[in-house]
């Protein structure tokens, strides 16, 4: 078995893999990054501006707009997403009755697609039809919020519907890394008379800084991915005070056909969520190194 240990078996064996990641990854985003620095309608030739798309972006109140929109969803997300779906999968994870049962429908929101996870909570959110403001109608409220479609609320609706899709995945990822801890190490303590609240807060909180930072990974990066959500609660409206980075991206390209400014657009959503995605694990290195 010594050849699958070989440089050029090795090589071999990734090539496939690393074709395709060249093709369908890396190609377009030089792809995207070329005709950012130019004029292109998708039909005429690119024409090279240089830095005018970035330069346009910069004036671009929309383009703020979204960016204040995505960090409010990116906010609401860290501080919540993981610490909720921890304490789920620690509950999970317990001598809960029904847990068998909890587990799945926990999960289940994870494998709906998010196109299908707007178009039902347009039917709770929406100011008119929806749920929440017909119970509120119902116990008498005064002023029933314009939940989504408004200029306000509309960012946190979007984080409250994306926290609620993703919460199982995060919940799973935490809970096979709880059942994975060494059991001996909870016996001694509970021997030595540690509480459950002691358990957690020495052991398994410190054990599963991995799993925090992956988790918080995913819930960075999976933000500036957003776009059915928005697309299927408000499209973007009214008058895009509801983008997010990619809507807008996805409006000024095929909605205006501005293709080179999408472009520019695209490849600043990429930077940032690297820059993000980076920051965070590293952030969370350093935490678990000191």
């Amino acid at each position: 078995m010594n050849w699958l240990t070989t440089r050029r078996t090795f090589t071999l064996m990734i090539a496939p893999a690393l074709l395709l990641y060249t093709v369908y990854m890396v190609y377009p985003i030089l792809y995207s990054v070329y005709y950012s620095f130019t004029s292109y309608d998708g039909v005429s030739p690119a024409t090279f501006t240089g830095l005018d798309n970035y330069r346009e972006m910069a004036q671009d109140t929309v383009f703020r707009t979204s960016v204040q929109n995505t960090g409010i969803i990116l906010g609401v997300a860290v501080t919540l997403l993981v610490p909720l779906a921890f304490l789920l999968a620690v509950l999970l994870s317990g001598d809960v009755k029904g847990s068998s049962v909890l587990r799945p429908l926990v999960f289940a929101p994870a494998i709906v697609a998010p196109i299908l996870v707007g178009l039902i909570w347009i039917f709770i959110l929406d100011p008119e039809i929806g749920l929440v403001n017909a119970v509120l109608q119902a116990v008498g409220a005064a002023v029933q919020p314009q939940w989504i479609g408004g200029s306000t609320l509309s960012p946190y609706s979007i984080a409250f519907v994306y926290l609620w899709q993703q919460i199982g995945f995060i919940v799973t990822i935490l809970y096979a890394a709880i059942r994975m801890l060494p059991r001996d190490v909870m016996e001694a303590s509970t021997l030595d008379g540690a509480t459950r609240f002691q358990q957690l807060r020495y052991i398994t909180v410190p054990m599963l800084r991995e799993s925090f930072g992956i988790c918080t990974a995913l819930v960075v990066t999976g933000v500036f991915k957003i776009f059915e959500l928005v697309y299927a609660l408000t499209g973007g409206g009214p008058v895009h005070l509801s983008e997010v980075m990619v809507s807008y991206m996805y409006h000024v390209t095929f909605t205006t056909l501005q293709y080179s400014y999408g472009m520019a657009l695209a490849v600043v959503v990429f930077v940032i969520g690297v820059v993000a995605a980076v920051a965070t694990l590293f952030g969370l290195k350093r935490r678990a190194a000191a």
